[in-house]
Formats: C-alpha cells, structure tokens, sequence
C-alpha cells in the first residue's frame, strides 16, 4: 500500500502529537514534585516581586519594541531584494528596465522607512526616560492610634 503525500505529511503530523504526548506523560511520572514557598513564587528576571502583576508599565516599552519590529522586518525585506538584485544576470536579462523599476521601487521603500523613523523621533518615543516615582502619603488612610502603636513598638 503506497501514501499519497498527504498522507505521509498526516502520519509525520500524528506520529509528532504521540511523541510530545508520551514525552510529557512519562516527564509527569518521572519528576521529582516538591513545592514550596519559594518555588511557587513569581519569577521576575531574578528580581523579587514587588506589589502585583497589574502594575503599570511606561507605553514607551511597547513603542520601542514596535519600532525595533517595524526595523527588523524592513531587513527581512531588504535582504532578499538586494540578493535578487545583485543578480547581474537578471538585470542583463530585462535590459535595464526591471533594474530601474526595482531599485525605484526599494528607495521608495526605504524613504517610508526613514518618514517613519524621522517621526518616531520628532515625537520623542525614542528617548529612554525613566518616570520618577511619586512619594505616597498614607495620611489619612491609616488610624491615627494604630499608626502610632506602630512607630512607638520599638
């Protein structure tokens, strides 16, 4: 009995979710599980947690990592054309024209890039500013005779 292609692609898929399944199940039996206190706390780059994990985040974390994206699938782009375009042979072959409209057709690209780039800069988003923490007051939030039991134990 022969597969077709699809079959064989449907048997590599199946015989895939088997190995991770067995993989993980046999993990399950196999591990040591002993947790504590310090192992089911947040891990946050080595650092202890400080408050929740609905804290706030400066927006400028997510500007930066868009505009690093925007970049970087701009090289995505840029490589294979400048591979495809450095062909000698393909530019021989259109007698010039393709040449033209292609490297138009990349300095077009690259001037959106660099309006882009030009206004991410002109608003500021690349600037790297730390926000100061505002000092809290407690005053008023925590009774007075409990407030003073408290500085007064020592």
């Amino acid at each position: 009995m022969e597969l077709s292609p699809f079959g064989t692609v449907l048997l590599f898929l199946f015989g895939g979710v088997v190995f991770v399944g067995v993989t993980l199940v046999v993990g399950k039996f196999l591990r040591p599980y002993r947790p504590n206190d310090e192992k089911l706390t947040t891990y946050e780059n080595g650092e202890d947690p400080v408050g929740t994990a609905w804290g706030r985040f400066n927006p400028r974390y997510y500007i930066i990592a868009l505009v690093f994206i925007l970049f970087e699938v701009e090289l995505v782009f840029l490589f294979p054309w400048a591979v495809v375009f450095g062909n000698a042979e393909w530019v021989a072959e259109s007698n010039g024209t393709w040449g033209w409209l292609a490297i138009t057709e990349m300095f077009i690209f690259i001037l959106l890039l660099a309006l882009g780039l030009a206004w991410v800069w002109s608003k500021g988003y690349l600037e790297w500013v730390r926000p100061v923490p505002a000092a809290k007051s407690f005053k008023g939030k925590v009774p007075l005779a409990k407030y003073e039991e408290f500085n007064n134990k020592a």
